[in-house]
């Protein structure tokens, strides 16, 4: 059975192997593939004050996956959410991302969020599309070339 809930310090060891690998794929998130620990803790783990939460979803007490929201924008544009997730590359296809992005949303809501708006999702990264249109979200908006997919060349449209 999965469950989910907010995330604390003492959680990044088990947070930390999942953000590795997921980032050092290079295929869905533009941190820096080589990115090391202090950096990667000190831009996901949110401490819970101003709305910014870490989140983690777990299977029998073993982090799984993670998650947070956060204001997208200060000040009048703070009623906004902006969100990531990563779920173990050895979890996926489970059915956990669905799950946890209903639970996260529902925090969201609940943290007084009237919105969410994902900053840049990539486009290769097709489940998340797939799963994010399933529950509403629509696309906005592309920008070719934003994303230096560490295998997907497209040529240059320059």
């Amino acid at each position: 059975m999965v469950e989910f809930r907010s995330a604390d310090t003492s959680d990044w060891s088990a947070i930390w192997p999942i953000f590795r690998e997921v980032v050092s794929a290079g295929d869905t998130y533009a941190f820096s593939p080589g990115m090391n620990e202090a950096e990667a803790r000190a831009v996901w783990m949110l401490d819970g004050t101003d709305r910014r939460v870490t989140f983690i979803a777990e299977i029998d007490e073993c982090v799984v996956a993670t998650a947070y929201v956060r204001p997208n924008q200060p000040g009048l544009g703070d009623h906004v959410a902006n969100a990531g997730w990563m779920v173990a590359p050895s979890a996926s296809g489970q059915g956990i991302g669905r799950r946890f992005a209903e639970y996260v949303l529902g925090e969201a809501r609940r943290l007084g969020f009237r919105a969410m708006q994902f900053n840049s999702v990539v486009a290769t990264n097709t489940a998340a599309i797939r799963l994010w249109e399933s529950l509403g979200f629509e696309i906005v908006g592309t920008v070719p070339d934003a994303f230096r997919h560490r295998t997907a060349v497209r040529p240059r449209s320059m």
